[in-house]
């Protein structure tokens, strides 16, 4: 991070889902490495909003159909020469069977079984992220809330109406933004105190203290649990720590009025299924579009390759006319 008042912060992506829902596009790699607006990966997305926040010391931790996924982040994803180092680094984790033998069970035993990596780092507090939602979002505004707060767990809270909000794990909060409940796809959804008819929602992104983060889940690795962050170490850690819902519509991206398309509303959908993952493409292709890829304050980064540019090109006969269209490097459009 950028300000000394983090502390030490060490990035952790979690990238080892998966992805059958959103079968057959990862019938051959992972979900964070479908590919996204004709150019990108999904998890180009985590990776620019850590990078873009400061955050440079990072381990992805991977698991499932990891080729393709281990390929782009080796190709575009590296700190090279005197840079790479103690402090900047984007580092592949697959599963090692460090804790026994066995593979990652859930979010919490992929962290849990690589709990060294933060000894290691001498981290005081972990940032973990999914690498499976696209969204833009400033982490240092979500870090000074956690510190404000004096929180032992924060946890990224979308901003949903009610009605929608049985498809998540919802957050109950009292004024204060103190989390009281947290309970995964309700059938009645709290809603958010002062807010009627709107629910928070979890992003399925966490800041934890370290100690906290370490103690909850060596206990958690003893029980007959899905060994899950959202199911069990949150609901968990509710009574007994100070936990904390950063509500992810106050985050304001800089830059945000400099592009065509401005940023005046986060962005963040979970692009699991097959329909969500259309919806929201369909959502670029919007003029007033809250996803823009033209802020260069806050860059989407990715892999790049010497691609031919998209080719549109009547036929002899016939024209061609293509519109709200996202063409990818080297397509070629003929009609």
């Amino acid at each position: 991070m950028r300000y000394e008042n983090f502390g030490r912060v060490l990035g952790i992506i979690l990238a080892g889902g998966k992805g059958e829902r959103l079968m057959p596009l990862t019938k051959y790699r992972a979900k964070p490495a479908v590919h996204f607006a004709a150019k990108y990966r999904i998890i180009d997305f985590a990776l620019s909003n850590l990078v873009n926040s400061g955050i440079f010391s990072i381990y992805v931790l991977v698991q499932f159909k990891s080729q393709s996924l281990n390929e782009h982040i080796e190709r575009g994803w590296q700190f090279g020469g005197a840079l790479r180092g103690r402090d900047f680094f984007i580092t592949l984790v697959p599963a090692q069977m460090w804790r026994g033998e066995h593979w990652f069970q859930g979010t919490a035993d992929a962290v849990y079984q690589n709990l060294h990596l933060v000894t290691l780092y001498d981290a005081d507090r972990v940032a973990i992220f999914a690498a499976d939602h696209v969204y833009k979002m400033d982490v240092e505004q979500m870090m000074a809330y956690h510190m404000d707060k004096k929180a032992d767990i924060t946890v990224a809270a979308n901003v949903v109406p009610t009605s929608e909000a049985s498809a998540f794990g919802c957050i109950e909060t009292d004024a204060g933004g103190r989390i009281t409940g947290f309970v995964e796809k309700p059938e009645i959804p709290p809603e958010i105190p002062g807010k009627p008819g709107l629910s928070y929602v979890s992003m399925g992104n966490y800041i934890f203290e370290r100690e906290i983060l370490e103690e909850s889940l060596i206990e958690d690795a003893a029980l007959p649990t899905s060994h899950d962050f959202g199911r069990d170490i949150i609901p968990k850690l509710v009574p007994s720590s100070r936990v904390f819902a950063y509500d992810f519509s106050t985050n304001e991206l800089p830059g945000k009025d400099s592009s065509y398309w401005r940023e005046d509303s986060p962005y963040w959908r979970d692009v699991g299924t097959i329909g969500a993952y259309w919806n929201a493409h369909m959502d670029l292709l919007q003029h007033d579009s809250e996803m823009t890829f033209f802020n260069p304050k806050w860059p989407i980064r990715t892999v790049s390759y010497a691609d031919p540019p998209s080719y549109v090109c009547p036929v002899k006969g016939r024209s061609c006319s293509v519109q709200s269209t996202l063409a990818a490097e080297g397509s070629r459009v003929l009609g």
